[in-house]
């Protein structure tokens, strides 16, 4: 699950030049099951938004710091195919994570992983599904376009045995390349680690170019969650400092994002009101 301000894959917001980013919110919501997908994304314009200190709400849907972690109220309609999606998705942490980190040379974009490993309960009324297990909060925020920032990137985080691992490689379009490997333990403790070596993935059914990294140079996608244009989000199983994990996985190509004929695409899932 996404909560968008300022929706940063959104065709409107694109040509409406990124100038209100209150007019251009969402909740993404993506449940995977056997039996297929479930996928919302509708943008809501600044009259349904009404942020406060505490709260966020968007259209229905609203989200709530509660102290003891975050409560995410969803009451949404699936798209392309019209239908429900209506819970309460609580999301609990020992403890925080402080650090942030920039992803280019410049500043310009920044990511927090806020919650590195939590406590999650889902209680959905429609469709009906009750389920506990772990998690991951995080935040991103730039001060211009991804696409003018990056070319492409990568990130995946798995749970451990003792916290979670995360890795985060990008391709800033000035300055160095961005990789980093990070552990984090369950009282919110990060430590920097130098790098597995890179491994490429199959590409997806659209072409898209994957990659993770992994100690002994092997990995497996294990499944497809989406499977778009310009980003895909996988399962991948790897080796990873030690440990045999399963790390959720992104691919975003934003050389592919900014094509013209890409962005007309994402109305079909990405409906406005």
């Amino acid at each position: 699950m996404i909560v968008f301000v300022g929706s940063v894959f959104s065709p409107y917001y694109a040509w409406a030049g990124r100038r209100d980013p209150l007019d251009h919110c969402a909740f993404n919501v993506a449940l995977y099951g056997p039996r297929g997908a479930i996928w919302t994304m509708t943008e809501r314009r600044r009259r349904a938004v009404r942020p406060g200190r505490d709260t966020l709400e968007i259209g229905r849907s609203r989200a709530e710091w509660t102290g003891a972690g975050l409560a995410l109220v969803i009451d949404e309609r699936a798209a392309p195919f019209p239908r429900r999606v209506r819970g309460r998705i609580e999301v609990r942490a020992a403890a925080l994570n402080a650090n942030a980190f920039t992803l280019d040379a410049e500043g310009g974009h920044w990511w927090r992983p806020i919650m590195p490993t939590a406590d999650v309960e889902v209680a959905m009324d429609a469709p009906a599904l009750r389920w506990r297990g772990t998690g991951y909060f995080d935040q991103n925020a730039g001060a211009e376009p991804l696409e003018r920032g990056f070319s492409r990137w990568t990130w995946s985080r798995a749970a451990t045995a003792s916290g979670a691992s995360v890795l985060y490689d990008a391709a800033p379009r000035r300055g160095p390349p961005l990789s980093l490997a990070l552990r984090f333990d369950a009282r919110g403790g990060c430590e920097t680690l130098a790098a597995p070596p890179p491994v490429p993935l199959p590409r997806t059914k659209w072409r898209l170019e994957r990659a993770t990294r992994s100690d002994d140079g092997r990995a497996e996608a294990v499944r497809s969650f989406e499977d778009s244009p310009f980003y895909a989000r996988s399962l991948v199983a790897h080796r990873l400092h030690g440990e045999t994990v399963e790390s959720v996985h992104e691919s975003l190509s934003l050389d592919r994002f900014a094509s013209p004929a890409v962005r007309l695409m994402l109305p079909f899932r990405m409906p406005r009101w």
